[in-house]
């Protein structure tokens, strides 16, 4: 890197110029221009406004009257409490708890608690408390199964014969009366309603479910039975295959509302005053006339020709066959099967039995059960119930696959389609390890890779959820066992990859990771690059989103270093930059949360590791810079007051460091910034020598920066970021000391020459904005006392002292700076250009208002030389230079200001006509 003394620093050709005008910086009290800065405080009484108080709202009415002698009042009232606008639309109510307020508590009470028993009742009895209820299933259906295709109803529509005078029947007379008016509602006239959108076919179902309601509770049971036969029959009409499933369930609703309510009329028929039914009542418990109506329904819907709406209408009212006998149900469901093998179509057929099997679920189960070794019916249950209702039978499920016959459907299958519920659902605590080596003892025999593997992936997350690291490295230690051999692997990449992100998702903790034994093995099975750098990403990505805290495990650190340096490797020519940014993000990740402590030594051999495994990556190698200097100012925190010989050479080997990386890096502003930083932290830690050379590297490279630079893909003009750049570097040369062996602000001469001889961009004034920047630094050189420090590091102004000699040499630059403003200025004098020359002699005006001593006769003249070309053409905005003006006419009322005073009667304001 060199020392401090390296090279002379010679005056250049910057300085050989003459300036037109002197420059005489002013004194700066930087304490009072603060305290002049300072926002005037103002007491606040306790009573005062505030935007957080309570708003208090006054409200006033006025009353009048439009008649002789009439008169007005006026009443105000106010209110500290907050009006709230949602609160207020319902006036501090809403509908429901208005409508709760209205019910008697005690009735609302047991009516809640009646439905709830019920419910519970009902469901417990069926399947237990672990099904998914048919309204869940009901919703997905109707999100799912859309349509935009035209819909059509059939409505076949009865007359109204018959009905009067039938009071006066007898009851043969009526059962044939009402037998005719069924075979009138099928053969009357018909109407077909045509081009329904999917939301007016849903209106018209939803409007017939209402009619059926109505018509039931002003006691047409004959017209209720008629909408469900006509709604039945809308269940054969297939034409709109893909909105069946919707249209099965928005019908099916009806028949349920049916269903209920003549359940709800039977057993109506079987309570008194005296006695109610308990709740698992049998046949002797209800009476001769629920008995009686109960057949007279079946016998109603018997007579009904059609075969679906008859299968449907009675399966709605399976239920009631608990008001005839005890073995009803299970005496109807096999003729009710039957009935389904006589529809024709596929699909109409499937759905049927679905809805057999909604109507009464339990005992279809049975009959599944002496069905035995029907493995594709048990797999049938496994993929359509819900993962809890299998988990929770799990023993009971695998005993039914052992009794299974392989040759219709693999045992390995089903297994699988159980494992895939228990990874969404829990078994029973006591059933887990059982369910693991029944399963496991037929997975591991199986002799083809493919039907292994997709059945392994299964049940490894059954295992990383459920038990310890040992059965975990047990399950990887048998896949590589299967699928090593004749690299069978390379055709099960993907289930390989499953199985990895499950292990993952699981072992948060990447020490317990690592010792499992067969881990690293098991990646080693990913031969394939781009499979293996996917997994690599796994982990990494895993490792930064649940690692909290710094870690120096040697087991971890290893581990992820192989796994990083797997993920470099991959980089080449063609890999595309948002892939290397992915990968860099990673490994920055991983950098991050390497701490040792205080062991900066060992701290600083992991980023020197790094950075001959990684170097491919620049973002990585940017951050390990970073994180280098990072270091050294930590060692400087923790070592604060005992700057020991040991201390010393470790910041200079965190220097040497970044000196040595930077240069590798291709971004030019890149390097540019890292230097100054770099130089930054040097000298924060007293390393002088070090500082002077990151700055006259940084100084070095300015004349590399290219015109166009590429910004997020796109070319751009770097001039815009080489001035940001340099008016940061200059904010640090205010405190850089001079060497005593080199001249006065040698670095900041030698940054001028290159200014100076960098080829700008034709009609840019970058260059002089520049200049204004440095005249602002060269002012602030030349104060007593610099605005800031850094501590233990004497700057000019203590070397100094104010030595006139450094004055002297302070103003020559400002005046060669000055010269070259101002010749640029004199190549704006051009009707194209003279907006921008307006521009920059206001500019250059403020500065000399802010950092020059306008005691000096020329300065002043100067200062008003530019005022006047600012507004010589008219380009100058009017306002600002008015604000301009008061500003100096305030600044001219201070103390030491007044001759602003003179100034400010100098400076016209023009107005143009």
């Amino acid at each position: 890197m060199g020392s401090r003394a390296d090279g002379p620093r010679t005056s250049g050709h910057v300085t050989g110029k003459m300036a037109v005008f002197p420059w005489h910086s002013r004194n700066r009290n930087y304490k009072a221009e603060f305290a002049s800065c300072r926002l005037e405080a103002v007491p606040l009484e306790f009573g005062d406004y505030h935007p957080l108080k309570p708003i208090t709202v006054t409200e006033s009415k006025t009353k009048k009257v439009n008649r002789k002698g009439s008169t007005s009042s006026t009443s105000s009232s106010s209110s500290s409490s907050v009006v709230d606008p949602l609160s207020s639309v319902l006036d501090g109510t809403d509908p429901l708890s208005m409508f709760a307020a209205t019910a008697d508590p005690a009735a609302l009470a047991a009516a809640t608690d009646s439905c709830r028993k019920k419910r519970d009742r009902d469901d417990n009895s069926v399947v237990g408390l672990d099904f998914e209820p048919w309204a869940n299933k009901r919703g997905e259906i109707l999100a799912r199964y859309t349509t935009t295709e035209k819909l059509s109803i059939n409505l076949f529509m009865g007359s109204e014969k018959g009905k009067a005078g039938t009071a006066t029947l007898a009851m043969s007379e009526k059962v044939r009366t009402r037998l005719e008016e069924l075979d009138d509602f099928e053969e009357g006239s018909q109407k077909e309603l045509l081009n329904l959108t999917q939301q007016d076919y849903v209106n018209r179902i939803e409007e017939l479910n209402q009619s059926l309601k109505d018509a039931w509770a002003s006691d047409q049971k004959v017209k209720a039975l008629k909408i469900v036969i006509q709604c039945s029959k809308l269940l054969s009409d297939t034409s709109v295959i893909q909105f069946y499933p919707s249209k099965f369930v928005l019908i099916t609703d009806i028949l349920d509302t049916f269903g209920k309510l003549v359940y709800e009329r039977i057993f109506s028929m079987c309570m008194d005053n005296r006695s109610v039914l308990p709740d698992h009542f049998s046949p002797e418990n209800a009476n001769d006339t629920a008995k009686e109506t109960c057949l007279n329904w079946f016998f109603k819907i018997a007579s009904i020709r059609e075969l679906i709406p008859r299968f449907y209408v009675e399966a709605s009212i399976l239920k009631c066959n608990k008001f005839l006998s005890k073995t009803g149900i299970s005496e109807c469901l096999p003729r009710l099967t039957c009935m389904i093998r006589g529809i024709g179509d596929p699909l109409v057929s499937v759905y049927a039995r679905a809805y057999l099997c909604r109507a009464l679920l339990t005992e279809m189960m049975e009959r599944c059960k002496k069905l035995g070794n029907n493995a594709l019916l048990l797999n049938s249950v496994m993929s359509a119930f819900r993962a809890e209702f299998i988990a929770t039978r799990s023993m009971d499920f695998i005993g039914m696959i052992k009794e299974c016959d392989e040759s219709g459907f693999p045992k390995h299958l089903l297994f699988r389609s159980l494992g895939l519920n228990l990874a969404l659902a829990d078994p029973p605590e006591s059933d887990r390890l059982q369910i693991l080596n029944e399963a496991w003892k037929v997975i591991t025999k199986l002799k083809n890779p493919q039907d292994y593997i997709n059945c392994a992936e299964v049940w490894v997350e059954y295992t990383c959820k459920h038990f310890t690291k040992r059965e975990v490295n047990t399950v990887l230690a048998d896949v590589i066992k299967h699928m090593t051999p004749d690299r069978a692997f390379e055709d099960s990449y993907p289930q390989l990859q499953l199985i990895i992100k499950k292990v993952i998702a699981h072992f948060h903790d990447f020490s317990v990771l690592f010792s499992v034994e067969k881990f690293l093995p098991f990646l080693d099975m990913f031969q394939k690059e781009s499979v293996r750098v996917e997994v690599c990403k796994c982990i990494m990505d895993a490792f930064i989103k649940h690692q909290q805290e710094p870690t120096k495990d040697p087991v971890i650190l290893n581990a992820l270093l192989h796994v990083c340096k797997t993920m470099h490797d991959s980089v080449n020519a063609l890999t595309l930059e948002d892939e290397k940014r992915m990968l860099s993000y990673l490994i920055n990740g991983f950098i991050k949360m390497i701490s040792f402590g205080r062991d900066f030594e060992q701290q600083l051999s992991f980023y020197v590791e790094s950075r001959s495994m990684f170097c491919n990556l620049e973002p990585v190698l940017v951050q390990l810079i970073h994180s280098v200097n990072r270091l050294a100012m930590e060692t400087r925190k923790v070592m604060k007051g005992n700057h020991s010989r040991k201390t010393a050479a470790f910041v200079r080997a965190c220097v040497a460091y970044c000196f040595i990386t930077i240069p590798s890096l291709a971004g030019i502003f890149t390097r540019l910034n890292l230097y100054l930083h770099s130089g930054q932290v040097a000298l924060a830690n007293q390393c002088l020598s070090q500082a002077d050379a990151f700055f006259k590297a940084a100084i070095s490279l300015i004349p590399e920066v290219p015109k166009m630079i590429n910004i997020d893909g796109k070319m751009r003009p770097s001039e815009s970021f080489l001035l940001e750049f340099l008016c940061n570097f200059f904010s640090t040369l205010l405190i850089v000391p001079d060497h005593p062996e080199h001249g006065v602000l040698f670095l900041v001469r030698e940054l001028l020459n290159v200014i100076q001889d960098y080829t700008w961009e034709d009609n840019s004034d970058e260059k002089i904005r520049i200049y204004t920047c440095v005249l602002h630094l060269l002012s602030a050189m030349s104060q007593e006392t610099y605005l800031y420090h850094i501590d233990k590091v004497d700057s000019n102004d203590s070397l100094y002292g104010g030595d006139s000699k450094f004055l002297a040499e302070n103003n020559k630059l400002c005046e060669t700076v000055m010269a070259q403003i101002l010749e640029h200025l004199k190549t704006l004098a051009k009707d194209e250009a003279l907006k921008r020359q307006s521009s920059l002699g206001l500019s250059f005006f403020n500065s000399i208002l802010a950092h020059g001593d306008l005691r000096n006769n020329k300065l002043n003249q100067l200062s008003v030389n530019l005022w006047h070309l600012a507004q010589r053409h008219g380009c100058a905005d009017t306002r600002t230079m008015v604000k301009t003006l008061e500003y100096i006419k305030k600044q001219s009322k201070q103390p030491d200001m007044t001759h602003l005073t003179e100034l400010a009667l100098r400076l016209p304001l023009q107005t143009r006509t």
